[in-house]
């Protein structure tokens, strides 16, 4: 919100210059956005200050809101009577033809109020006019708050707007059906050409200002084009009203139109306010010789509000604070806010709040209006006592905290994506239309569907870099995805380009082994069972290119856990990429990894033996994984075959067609002893057997 520093002064005399009010309105909760410098007729600039004011704070969208609080800053008196200024000599001559031209007769208006939930006051001045433009004075204030003059009427409302707070509506009586406003709900088939000249449909949630016949105006937002104030108006009816927040709010948001009015009405208007401002309007009519006000002024307001009363405790203040706040100070603080404080005893008052303060309703919302205007920066930095014991973190905190670590380790950047996705994303990485889960209301087509995997939204980062030159691009996200049935917590990674590595080597693109060791790492540091690897169908990933990871489930059963694999080029260019970019990705559930998570480290002693190692060279059927020969080795092995290794992969002359030669790599320990060659040359003999009789290999 923008205020003029003088306008500012009509009703408080700031005792400081403009930047330093600004740095002290900041530290009070009203941050200045920026300091303008505004041309004046004069040779001297003015200061336009630009305020954020928090939704909290509806009473501070004003000029004299603002005053209130540099008032109680600076414990200088607060001057609610704005100051008249002089008219042109041109602008009396019209309130004299004003006056000459007063009717005989002075038209009424009637006003009834169908639904006074959503309109609890309604209030109506009607009022002689002349339209003509406004005053210099006036028309230079609101075009420097960014408000658009028109006439001298409509240029009234808009500055009682910023000045008080109040939106107003000036509607042209004689535009009005029957001299009549009806406050109600519209009908489904009604529509309403606005202000704007926007054509717009209303629906029976929305409250409407009509006369006997049609809409003139949406409720607290815009009023109608039809009884729009013109030169040929004489005979104005001045609306200022209270209208419902959330009425207003979801009518705003139906209807694409947000307006000032709007602003102030869905974040809560003071229902004392519509008579003052409708007084203030005639003033200021009356003053620049606009016109007058004619006729008995017409407030609807059958269920007057009560306002809240909260008891403050003086010894709950310095419990909040952790600093003894004198009592005085509290005292006056507040009255100077517009509190009324009622001593109850000599450390506790009644407060009552008055209505603009909607943000007020407990005893710690007074504690935080008294620590404001003492200074958030006079508080001490002291931690509060622990009472009670500190709440057990969730294991799975711990967890993914560690596994960040590792995929940082592993050379990887992490990245945070969005949770929602294209359902055109989404079909490529779920079985059917019915794996995924659909948001009811989405932002946009870009955000339709629940991600049901984190590798779209890593891909889509990774493009975002490719198109900007990055060719070796390594991501990682720790996050949740989402099915009807449920949710999990996943890890996702992509990686594209060459791996690192020394300067002195030559550059090696990274293929689908690199992306396996680097799951393999990650599975083993974070659980002590056996990974395994299988093939996979998954839609995403590139046949011959993929595996599905698998974990025990049982004593014979395996449960899959993830995959890895290079994403299919189909997949590939639907984010704005090549076919022919190759781009390797993984995911593993960390749900079902820490279900087999051990409870505590094990460690073993180093070994006080040597080890043995035999190289085994094997021709095997290519189609035939390594997996599986590495688990007939191990069932066959006795226990002290400690790993196997497979270091050379051999396909060409002196292989058969469709056979691959592979060799492995035993090493053998006993814990309590040195093995002899005897026992290792048994235990391969062993091995050989078995591999012979189960899978039919051939000794290189």
């Amino acid at each position: 919100m923008k205020i003029l520093l003088s306008w500012l002064r009509d009703f408080v005399d700031i005792p400081v210059d403009g930047h330093t009010l600004a740095r002290d309105l900041t530290m009070r909760g009203f941050e200045v956005a920026s300091i303008d410098r505004v041309p004046t007729s004069s040779d001297d600039d003015e200061l336009l200050l630009d305020l954020e004011i928090t939704a909290n704070r509806p009473d501070c969208l004003s000029v004299v809101g603002i005053a209130r609080e540099v008032a109680t800053m600076y414990q200088c008196p607060l001057n609610e009577c704005a100051p008249k200024h002089e008219c042109a000599p041109k602008q009396q001559a019209y309130h004299k033809q004003v006056l000459q031209d007063r009717p005989s007769y002075e038209p009424r208006v009637s006003v009834t109020v169908n639904d006074p939930d959503l309109c609890p006051r309604y209030a109506v001045r009607m009022a002689k006019i002349k339209v003509q433009d406004s005053p210099s004075w006036l028309t230079y204030r609101l075009e420097a708050c960014g408000i658009r003059p028109i006439n001298n009427i409509v240029d009234v409302t808009n500055y009682v707007l910023l000045e008080l707070g109040q939106p107003m509506h000036a509607f042209d009586f004689d535009c009005l059906q029957g001299g009549a406003l009806r406050v109600r709900r519209a009908q489904a088939t009604e529509q309403i050409m606005t202000l704007d000249g926007q054509q717009r449909k209303l629906t029976e949630q929305m409250l409407i200002i009509a006369d006997e016949k049609k809409p003139q105006g949406i409720a607290g937002i815009m009023g109608g084009a039809t009884s729009e104030v013109s030169e040929s108006t004489q005979f104005v009816a001045l609306e200022s009203a209270h209208f419902h927040p959330v009425s207003v709010r979801r009518t705003s948001k139906k209807l694409a139109l947000n307006t000032d009015a709007a602003y102030r009405f869905e974040r809560g208007a003071d229902i004392s306010a519509p008579i003052v401002a409708l007084e203030r309007a005639c003033n200021l009519l009356e003053q620049i010789n606009a016109g007058h006000r004619i006729g008995p002024l017409i407030d609807h307001y059958p269920n007057p509000q009560n306002p809240t009363q909260v008891r403050l405790r003086h010894k709950r203040v310095e419990h909040v604070l952790g600093q003894s706040i004198d009592k005085n100070f509290i005292d006056d603080a507040l009255k100077r806010l517009g509190f009324t404080l009622n001593s109850v005893n000599s450390h506790t008052w009644d407060v009552t709040v008055p209505h603009r303060r909607v943000d007020v309703t407990r005893e710690v919302d007074l504690i935080e209006e008294v620590a404001r205007h003492h200074g958030y920066d006079q508080l001490p930095s002291t931690f509060p006592p622990l009472t009670t014991a500190s709440l057990k973190q969730e294991p799975h905190i711990e967890d993914d905290r560690r596994v960040r670590r590792l995929a940082t380790a592993a050379g990887f950047s992490e990245a945070v994506t969005f949770a929602f996705i294209k359902s055109d994303i989404a079909k490529h990485f779920v079985e059917d239309a019915l794996s995924t889960a659909v948001i009811s209301n989405p932002l946009s087509a870009q955000f339709e569907v629940l991600r049901p995997s984190l590798i779209p939204g890593l891909i889509s980062s990774l493009s975002y870099n490719l198109r900007r030159n990055r060719q070796d691009v390594r991501l990682f996200e720790v996050a949740t995805c989402f099915k009807p049935a449920g949710e999990r917590r996943t890890i996702a990674f992509a990686w594209t380009g060459t791996t690192h590595v020394h300067w002195s080597e030559p550059v090696r693109t990274t293929d689908f082994f690199d992306m396996k060791g680097v799951v393999e790492h990650l599975c083993a540091d974070l659980t002590a069972a056996e990974v395994a690897f299988t093939t996979t169908t998954a839609p995403f990933l590139k046949r011959g290119q993929a595996a599905c990871l698998c974990i025990p489930d049982g004593k014979d059963s395996t449960k899959a856990i993830g995959v890895v694999g290079q994403l299919a080029p189909a997949v590939v260019v639907q984010f704005d990429l090549s076919e022919t970019d190759v781009i390797y990705v993984a995911e593993i559930n960390l749900d079902a990894l820490a279900e087999i998570a051990p409870d505590e480290l094990c460690v073993t002693p180093l070994p006080r033996h040597p080890s043995i190692i035999r190289d085994l060279s094997i021709v095997i059927p290519e189609t035939l994984p390594a997996s599986t020969v590495r688990g007939t080795i191990m069932e066959s092995a006795p226990d002290t075959l400690v790993s196997i290794r497979e270091f050379d992969r051999y396909v060409g002359p002196g292989v058969g067609a469709g056979s691959v030669s592979l060799s492995l790599r035993l090493s053998f320990r006993a814990v309590d002893r040195t093995l002899t060659d005897a026992e290792v040359q048994q235990s391969i003999d062993r091995v050989v057997t078995s591999l012979i009789d189960k899978h039919g290999v051939q000794l290189r």
